[in-house]
């Protein structure tokens, strides 16, 4: 069975030409690609000012006809922003179940960039007899990151596993040298650089689709859309 696979970094659903939240312009990037199981980052949920923070996972999942779910990874609380922030799981298939796994921070911060508390999406979706899918958002900083990926291996079966996300590291990075080890990144099966931001202008790889070994893995691409600031990262897998 072929099933369509995409990550997305959605920056809130903040349109990167208008500035503003366009939900019709995410779906249509997602409707456009065909996916049928789609992870999402940076996204909002439903705040204390309904009007200006919606459920943004849900408001996908509503104009799409997906199951869906959302993992609040920390809670804004400014005078601008009220509102759970994380990841987010759309589906076309029943999501089976689904957990968010707090992503520890580091005990002592060791750089001077910003740090902002993370998580993980891990869902079994209800096709192919069960699908594993992981979702995360690796923090800027490589003791964020070491944390970030220490999580994803304490909580990743083994078999029949996708991870996907943004993990703010290039391909060369060797912290994902431990994830290289146990996964296979899609990327591979593909003959381009699969740049994913900017979108205005990719010039950086740092969104990725990786798959256990008993997956196999069709294609991989990258559709340059001007929606978000990231483009959205798409794979085919068979299972």
């Amino acid at each position: 069975m072929k099933v369509n696979i995409m990550t997305y970094n959605t920056q809130h659903c903040e349109h990167v030409i208008s500035k503003k939240i366009d939900f019709d312009a995410i779906a249509e990037v997602i409707k456009e690609s065909g996916a049928e199981i789609v992870g999402l980052n940076e996204m909002r949920d439903l705040g204390k000012d309904p009007e200006q923070f919606a459920a943004q996972v849900k408001e996908l999942a509503d104009r799409l006809g997906y199951y869906y779910y959302f993992a609040k990874a920390i809670e804004f609380d400014y005078d601008w922003l009220r509102c759970p922030y994380g990841n987010g799981l759309l589906s076309k298939y029943p999501i089976l179940e689904a957990e968010t796994i707090a992503i520890p921070d580091p005990v002592e911060k060791k750089y001077k960039g910003y740090y902002e508390t993370r998580c993980l999406l891990k869902a079994k979706i209800d096709v192919a007899d069960g699908l594993n899918v992981l979702v995360s958002h690796f923090g800027l900083n490589p003791d964020e990151a070491e944390n970030a990926v220490n999580t994803v291996l304490e909580n990743m079966p083994t078999e029949k596993t996708v991870f996907m996300g943004d993990l703010n590291l290039k391909p060369e990075d060797e912290l994902l040298n431990p994830i290289r080890e146990q996964l296979v990144d899609v990327a591979t099966y593909s003959d381009k650089e699969l740049l994913t931001w900017p979108s205005t202008g990719p010039e950086r790889k740092i969104d990725y689709i990786f798959v256990s070994k008993d997956v196999k893995v069709l294609g991989a691409d990258v559709p340059v859309k001007e929606a978000s600031d990231h483009c959205p990262h798409t794979a085919v897998i068979e299972l």
